[in-house]
């Protein structure tokens, strides 16, 4: 083989190493993208097209072509639903990764050059064994940096899957970069001196220090390591804050409840001064009809009459804490001029807390509540039921609402495409489920065309574990 030939075999190597690298990092983007098709597809062939073109330009893992990269991705991804800092944050983990991997190869390749370039070789020869040597280290790399690059994306990707609308802090962005970009920062200084130029031979580092060939790789991998155990520490302390924002809602409910209860108090103390004041009423109304007094006797009743209503619950449950729940969302449905109908009997058993399902109702009905005030036509309805059968208790609310609802691959909570404008996706339903396996329970949730049907199933704990 002639040098000219060399030189070519290792332009196409070249050529091949910049294209799977851009359909690498297309590949690695185009799961968490969520725009238009027509801007996935762009996007891939825009990012293959720079690489290709900055490539071949810059030396390998050279800044401009980061710069450039992470320039371009962050100024497109809006118009691909994605976050900036989220961008930047899959742009340095890529290169990073990439890096690492290329300076751990370099290793692979300075003692597999020793077994293919031999001195005393034919000149034809040398330059024929070092392609099969550079063919050889390429397909390692390719092989190696997928299997690095895989690995990542798939801790991202449980990330992603379980913060689905948890935002980016600044702080949380510095965290997740400092060890990629370390890890950056340490493939560019190695490479900065892997060429030692002496007076009369130019020295690879390794050969200079043959120790280092193994030192290198070893703390490349520590790097990569630690930027999965970065995601995935990220990932718990997230999952730790979303559960303990989860019991602080909770938390509010229950304080919410039982400033309510304090309030029902007052209104049954209300009923006991009625009833004692009641045998003066009617001393007062049979004096004003010994007396002829008719007109003033009726503004008299009327005015009782208002104040008895006062003191009404309109409905009924056969427990305080559902009681005032269940009637505050129907004064609220009411002043929305929604329907709102009541079947629910709370359960006679004393296998359940009433703040529990006082969680569950309410947050069943709040959903249902904001469902019904965001439609603009159709009729609005809310109906609730809560039976025993056994020993289980169902609780069912169905509700009319507008929209498209579509239903979470791992959570299968509904959520829906503007995520923001309509309440059925959120915390609300995540604090029933997690109730209802309190009792060793379930949720269901049915939707047929406008109608949304939720039915909570409770299983009656034993007394002596309450």
């Amino acid at each position: 083989m002639s040098e000219a030939d060399f030189l070519l075999c290792q332009t196409i190597l070249s050529a091949v190493q910049i294209c799977l690298s851009a359909v690498f990092l297309a590949l690695f983007f185009h799961p968490f993208l969520t725009g238009k098709k027509k801007g996935k597809m762009a996007v891939t062939a825009l990012i293959f097209t720079l690489l290709y073109v900055v490539k071949a330009l810059t030396p390998v893992g050279g800044w401009t072509c980061m710069i450039l990269v992470s320039a371009l991705l962050m100024a497109v991804s809006g118009y691909l639903g994605m976050e900036r800092k989220f961008t930047l944050l899959l742009v340095v983990l890529f290169f990073s990764v990439r890096n690492l991997c290329i300076l751990s190869v370099q290793s692979i390749n300075y003692f597999t050059s020793r077994h293919f370039v031999r001195e005393g070789d034919a000149v034809e020869h040398i330059f024929r064994n070092a392609v099969w040597n550079s063919i050889l280290v390429v397909v390692i790399q390719i092989c190696l940096f997928c299997a690095l690059l895989y690995a990542v994306y798939v801790q991202v990707s449980k990330c992603v899957k379980e913060l689905h609308d948890k935002e980016f802090h600044r702080r949380e962005l510095c965290y997740l970069l400092l060890t990629p970009v370390t890890g950056i920062f340490f493939v560019n200084i190695i490479f900065q001196m892997f060429i030692i130029v002496t007076e009369d031979q130019v020295l690879n580092l390794y050969d200079q220090y043959p120790v280092l060939a193994w030192i290198v790789p070893v703390t490349a991998f520590l790097l990569y390591a630690g930027i999965l155990a970065a995601i995935a520490s990220w990932r718990q302390m997230s999952r730790l804050q979303e559960e303990k924002k989860t019991y602080f809602v909770e938390e509010q409910q229950i304080h919410a409840i039982k400033e309510r209860m304090l309030q029902v108090d007052q209104f049954y103390h209300g009923i006991r001064q009625m009833k004692h004041e009641m045998k003066n009423h009617l001393t007062n109304i049979q004096g004003l009809l010994a007396n002829g007094r008719y007109d003033e006797m009726e503004r008299y009743i009327t005015k009782m009459d208002g104040s008895m209503k006062v003191l009404e619950l309109s409905i009924r449950t056969g427990n305080a804490v559902t009681d005032v729940i269940i009637n505050d969302k129907y004064r609220e449905a009411g002043e929305q001029k929604i329907q709102f109908e009541s079947d629910f009997r709370y359960p006679a058993s004393g296998g359940y807390d009433a703040y529990d399902i006082g969680i569950i109702i309410h947050n069943l009905l709040q959903n249902a509540l904001e469902a019904c005030v965001k439609m603009q036509s159709g009729k609005r309805y809310i109906l609730i039921s809560g039976r025993q059968k056994k020993k289980f208790y169902f609780i069912r609310v169905t509700n009319s609402f507008e929209g498209e609802v579509v239903f979470d691959k791992d959570s299968h909570l509904p959520r829906s495409t503007k995520r923001r404008e309509v309440p059925l996706h959120g915390i609300g339903l995540s604090n029933v489920r997690r109730e209802a396996l309190k009792y060793m329970g379930d949720m269901d949730i049915k939707v047929k065309k406008n109608e949304f049907d939720v039915t909570v199933m409770l299983q009656q704990k034993n007394m002596e574990v309450m």
